[in-house]
Order: structure tokens, then C-alpha cells, then sequence
């Protein structure tokens, strides 16, 4: 029993989707730490404050993604483009319900939280199934 839980987590963590859950769990608490800078700290509208968010999180996030979930060995400039470019559609989903949230009167940074929920579906399939989709070598015919 001993001997499993010290080779659990070591099994578990090499595992790209728990690994992609654990760093999307951190970016929460960022993001949400971001978001309470550029609005209560800084004092911009919570328009302009979620989208800063979105960028500060997405450039830190691919980051995380490319190093510490999929373990490319070589940045991507290429993959960066796909990223932003799969993160608009997530983003935009988080982006509409934390402000809509907002209008109807839930605090900003609890609007924000329950906003992930919609947006984790679009982000996981984009990022799995587009911009670090496993390679297969054609079939031979």
C-alpha cells in the first residue's frame, strides 16, 4: 500500500488531462486574483478588467500547457497563434457570462468563478483536439 502511494501521484501527474485539470484549478485562483488587481486595485470597469485577465492568463497559461501538460521541448510560436486563437472561444463564452453575471448583480470575482464552468468545455476540447493533438503517422495503404 505504501509503495502505491508513492508511485500514485507520480503515475497520476504524467497524465496530460489531470495535469490540464490541477493547472486550470491554479489559473482559477489567478485569474480571479488578476481580475480583482485590474478592477479593485487599479480601478478599471470590469469590461476592460476581464478582458486584461483573459490576456495575462492566456500568454501564462500556454505557457504552463506547453512546458508542464503536453512537455513540448521547443516553443511554439505557431502553437501560440492556435492557442489564442482556441482560447478566443473559451474566453469569449467566460467573458459574456462574468459580465452578464455582473449586470444582474453577482460580484464580479463570484461571476467570474461560476463563468469558468462554461467556459472549461470549449477550452478542453480546443486544446486537446486542436492545438496539442497527438500526431499519427499516416496509415499505409
Amino acid at each position: 500500500m505504501i509503495s502505491f502511494l508513492r508511485i500514485w501521484p507520480k503515475r497520476a501527474l504524467a497524465v496530460p488531462l489531470l495535469r490540464w485539470l490541477i493547472a486550470g484549478l491554479i489559473f482559477l485562483g489567478l485569474s480571479t486574483f488578476f481580475l480583482y488587481i485590474f478592477v479593485d486595485l487599479i480601478g478599471s470597469s470590469v469590461m476592460i478588467g476581464t478582458l486584461l485577465t483573459i490576456e495575462a492568463s492566456t500568454l501564462l497559461r500556454f505557457y504552463v500547457n506547453e512546458k508542464w501538460v503536453f512537455a513540448t521541448h521547443a516553443m511554439c510560436w505557431r502553437r501560440l497563434g492556435h492557442y489564442h486563437v482556441a482560447n478566443a472561444g473559451a474566453s469569449a463564452v467566460w467573458w459574456i457570462a462574468t459580465n452578464l453575471l455582473n449586470h444582474f448583480g453577482v460580484n464580479h470575482l463570484l461571476a467570474a468563478i461560476l463563468a469558468v464552468g462554461l467556459s472549461t468545455g470549449v477550452s478542453m476540447a480546443t486544446n486537446f483536439l486542436w492545438v496539442w493533438r497527438a500526431k499519427h503517422p499516416p496509415a499505409e495503404s
